[in-house]
């Protein structure tokens, strides 16, 4: 039979077996609370049931949120300042604190010095059905929902969505950062979110600078999905820093951007800076992938940049797939690395690209820049590149000190610039074409390889040992046929369809010839043939 005895020490009670055998008692958690506030509400009540709201974001603060407790607005109604979540606040993946909205619509937080919402050293917290309004003006601490990490002992913390939130007016629509390399947030899920109107980016992750040598990471596990980041302006007071971006991940391992899109941003990034802003980008970073994601319309106030998709320096084991890129004042994507930065193992493959480096055309629609890239591959793209009066380019630029650069079974098509303008007389081991098609849709085929002017596909591949296999000519100059045209532009994500060629071209088997694993589809979805055609969509 069990009966109860009461410790001397104070610290416990027991319940005790006849006969010796101890059992340790279960204590549940204490009962979660929900917190309403509406602008009906009143300060003094006790805040525990809607027809006992309090009234402002001042009065919530002074509660601590335990786990499991609820925070949540008036759906449609506006309060003024600041919802802080921070030290021994929150709870866990199992038992989070929630911050959101109740009833019809969504509340609105409209900031003044601070953020929206501020996460800071502390995690397993849920964020949704929110509008954030900020002054518009920038302060380097200031963002939408601002989650932030800066001790050294926590290790990363661990579990935090953010869902269904609009965010405008800040320097960081959504900013998740860290001072200390390995410690910072692990577990991230953002969905679903409108990112507007902010100054540096709609959404940035960042950590404490990166040494090559000793690669770390601040945060871990980040899932973007739905995210639509538009209207970041940049700001043109700010030289040292990119500013003017839709999506930009660093200091992350393990990362997906799924589904989203960045368009119209960096209308004023200023002239004078040494960066300038991209789309969708990330930079020390390992592990991230990108697809079915859209950038357009992305501009920046320098010549360099401004192009829709990125990898940026020191980026390791990270793929941009499935994307579609057009109009934007810089290449569609690009690969670059600063000096004793390495940057290795990454694939861009099954991307679109219509009409990009519309102000720079001479960056090239896809660029491959800096130094110590290595074993890049690329391949099942389509580039289709129209010409701007007056302008220079290339539909392929290409810079020195790279190595194992490949570029296999993509379609350019180009509307008068040269298809390749290499800086130097690349070798077939820095970088190496096979397989893909080069179509001249108007005007004369033309190559830049260093100092030598290619006139013709032939010469260019005798001349350089390029789009060879086995001593055997691989490659074609061949028509894909368009149906919309030589030169078929996209002006929506919509009209992506119109790069689906008629004509097709079998490009080289790139699994039983590298081992490079063959994709199931292509850029529509549809079954990838094998050989597969070149380019990205099959006919």
């Amino acid at each position: 039979m069990w009966r109860a005895r009461t410790l001397t020490s104070a610290t416990a009670v027991a319940l005790v077996l006849v006969g010796g055998c101890t059992a340790v008692p279960h204590y549940g958690p204490p009962s979660a609370r929900t917190y309403y506030v509406s602008a009906r509400g009143d300060d003094s009540a006790q805040g525990t049931s809607k027809d006992h709201a309090w009234r402002s974001l001042a009065r919530a603060e002074r509660t601590q949120l335990r786990p499991g407790d609820r925070l949540l607005l008036a759906g449609g109604d506006r309060f003024t300042g600041t919802i802080t979540v921070s030290g021994d606040e929150a709870g866990s993946a199992e038992r989070p604190v929630v911050l959101g909205s109740y009833g019809s619509g969504r509340a609105t937080i409209v900031a003044t010095d601070s953020a929206g919402i501020s996460v800071h050293n502390t995690a397993g917290v849920e964020i949704r059905d929110l509008v954030l309004r900020g002054r518009g003006t920038a302060r380097s601490d200031q963002a939408g929902v601002n989650l932030f990490h800066d001790t050294s002992d926590d290790g990363r913390l661990r579990h935090v969505t953010v869902s269904d939130i609009d965010a405008s007016g800040f320097q960081v629509g959504i900013g998740v950062g860290s001072t200390h390399a390995g410690t910072g947030f692990a577990d991230v899920a953002i969905h679903r979110a409108e990112l507007h109107g902010n100054q540096d980016a709609g959404l940035l992750t960042y950590g404490p600078d990166f040494v090559p040598a000793r690669p770390a990471y601040a945060h871990e596990n980040i899932d973007i999905q739905d995210v639509n980041a538009y209207d970041n302006a940049g700001d043109p007071d700010a030289v040292s820093r990119p500013t003017g971006s839709g999506i930009v991940l660093g200091g992350v391992q393990d990362a997906k951007v799924r589904d989203s899109s960045a368009h119209d941003n960096g209308t004023r990034a200023p002239a004078n800076a040494y960066y300038g802003p991209a789309g969708i980008w990330t930079w020390d970073s390992k592990g991230v992938l990108i697809e079915h994601s859209a950038a357009y319309r992305n501009h920046t106030g320098t010549r360099t940049d401004g192009g829709g998709f990125g990898l940026d320096t020191s980026v390791f084991d990270s793929t941009i797939q499935y994307n579609l890129s057009f109009e934007n004042d810089g290449g569609g994507y690009y690969v670059f690395s600063r000096w004793q930065h390495p940057h290795r193992d990454n694939v861009i493959r099954y991307n679109i690209s219509s009409n990009d480096g519309r102000k720079l055309p001479y960056n090239g629609a896809l660029t491959v820049n800096g130094s110590h890239i290595g074993n890049l591959q690329i391949y099942q793209n389509t580039v289709v590149m129209g010409r701007s009066a007056g302008s220079i380019g290339a539909v392929v630029r290409l810079r020195p000190h790279n190595s194992g650069v490949t570029i296999r079974n993509n379609l350019f098509v180009s509307g008068g610039y040269p298809f390749v303008l290499a800086d130097t007389d690349l070798s077939t081991n820095q970088v190496l074409f096979q397989g893909n098609q080069f179509h001249a849709a108007t005007g004369q085929w033309t190559a830049r390889w260093g100092d030598r002017l290619y006139l013709d596909f032939a010469t260019w591949r005798n001349g350089t040992g390029q789009e060879r296999l086995d001593n055997r000519p691989t490659g074609t100059t061949a028509s894909p046929c368009f149906d919309a045209g030589p030169l078929p532009t996209v002006a929506s994500p919509s009209d992506a369809h119109r790069l689906v060629p008629d004509c097709p071209h079998a490009g080289l088997d790139l699994q039983a010839r590298f081992g490079i694993a063959q994709a199931a589809d292509d850029y529509f979805g549809r079954p990838v043939t094998t050989p597969p055609n070149t380019g990205a969509a099959q006919p």
